[in-house]
């Protein structure tokens, strides 16, 4: 891995895979639906959207059609701290994806005819994850997390924002947040670093130096958001308040997901699902963030079923420290590292956590300082990272047939 920084403050970093044909390129810029205003929630993801709309030299369809051309593919996403904008092409065609990715990030037109368009098909996207409830219920987990904040605002916005806010609004944003010293260039694959570098510095030369963003603190605070709906499922969320990416205990927590709902060897899947047949679906996810971040359990249960797994959850959780053992510690760590080193046989995976690393940690990833931090990972750490996690109030979030869910302060007093 090599890392260059150019002089308009762009980062620009490189893995090489010799042995690979292709190569995959991604801009990846540090704001994201954080760092949106109330009135502005959604302009971050509308922004993703309509870049591919057309610029002061291709339209859409040429845009399409160019990396489509050389056989590749172009995509973006949009997250709570970061959008990425990134393609996979073969080896050769390295400065093809890096020309269409510079061009629509920093010469998008944003044609008002487009951008209404567009605004209907977002209302819809909306829409379909309003109607998926194993979907919104993390938007619904994250709001009651961080209530009021940039953490807990969906990244797809309101439908009420994404009608109205002002064309000129999408244009300020860009100016203001994608500053190259918050931007980061990442390529992987079969890749020359300094013709990379080379190319970079001809495309994005004209992109300003810095970012002007506002970035309120996550404030953890826990509690409850109820959806009644008459569905066949009542999904659940029961979460905690969790670690940020620096956080010392990070790799703690995530071999601590894993023993708890992280497979199928797991304890909740193993008790939940296999022993008493009681869900379909349940598993412990961590999100981390820059200043925060979660640990939950998301379960899709029946209304029948509902009070007996909720008691599993907090029952599991608690005995984990005490009825630990060395096979069981062991395991999870052999599956982290394991994901870690076959997620390495991917460019498209060695580009994302090349870019994910940097903006985080200002730096390369070392891969032998993270294998080392998950295998410090010992049983008294296990201990005190569950008492961390129950020392705070849960966040509890349903969407279906609420009533036979027993109440916040009476799951809140399980965990006690």
């Amino acid at each position: 891995m090599r890392l260059t920084t150019l002089d308009n403050g762009l980062t620009v970093a490189t893995d090489a895979m010799p042995s690979v044909e292709s190569a995959s390129v991604g801009l990846w810029v540090g704001v994201g639906t954080r760092h949106e205003k109330p009135s502005e929630n959604g302009l971050a993801h509308l922004i993703e959207h309509m870049v591919f709309k057309g610029t002061a030299k291709r339209d859409a369809a040429a845009i399409a059609r160019e990396i489509e051309d050389v056989g590749g593919h172009m995509n973006a996403y949009t997250s709570r701290e970061q959008t990425a904008y990134y393609a996979k092409v073969l080896a050769d065609d390295v400065p093809v994806a890096i020309d269409l990715i510079s061009d629509i990030v920093q010469n998008s037109v944003f044609d008002p005819a487009e951008l209404d368009r567009e605004r209907a098909v977002i209302v819809q996207e909306i829409a379909q994850v309003n109607d998926t409830p194993d979907d919104v219920i993390f938007d619904h987990f994250q709001t009651a997390a961080f209530p009021d904040q940039g953490l807990g605002r969906p990244v797809l916005g309101t439908a009420e924002v994404v009608r109205s806010v002002p064309r000129q609004s999408l244009v300020d944003y860009v100016a203001q947040s994608y500053g190259a010293d918050s931007c980061i260039l990442s390529v992987a694959g079969r890749v020359d670093h300094d013709r990379v570098v080379e190319l970079a510095a001809e495309r994005f030369s004209a992109m300003p130096s810095k970012t002007t963003k506002t970035t309120d603190l996550g404030q953890y605070a826990g509690g409850e958001i109820r959806v009644e709906r008459e569905l066949e499922q009542l999904h659940v969320i029961l979460g905690f308040r969790g670690t940020s990416f620096d956080d010392p205990d990070f790799y703690t927590l995530q071999v601590l997901s894993m023993i708890y709902g992280g497979g199928m060897s797991s304890r909740l899947f193993q008790e939940v699902r296999e022993k008493r047949g009681l869900a379909y679906s349940i598993y412990s996810f961590t999100s981390a963030y820059l200043d925060d971040g979660l640990l939950g359990v998301y379960a899709g249960t029946g209304a029948d079923e509902v009070g007996e797994v909720m008691p599993v959850i907090c029952d599991q959780l608690r005995a984990i420290p005490d009825e630990l053992d060395e096979s069981e510690l062991a395991r999870a760590k052999i599956q982290l590292k394991s994901s870690l080193l076959m997620s390495r046989e991917s460019t498209s995976a060695r580009c994302e956590q090349l870019a994910n690393h940097f903006l985080v940690h200002g730096r390369l990833p070392d891969l032998a300082d993270i294998i080392e931090n998950v295998e410090k990972v010992d049983p008294a750490a296990i201990r005190a990272m569950v008492e961390r996690l129950l020392s705070a109030p849960p966040t509890l979030t349903a969407v279906g047939p609420t009533g036979t869910l027993e109440s916040y302060d009476a799951i809140r007093a399980r965990l006690s």
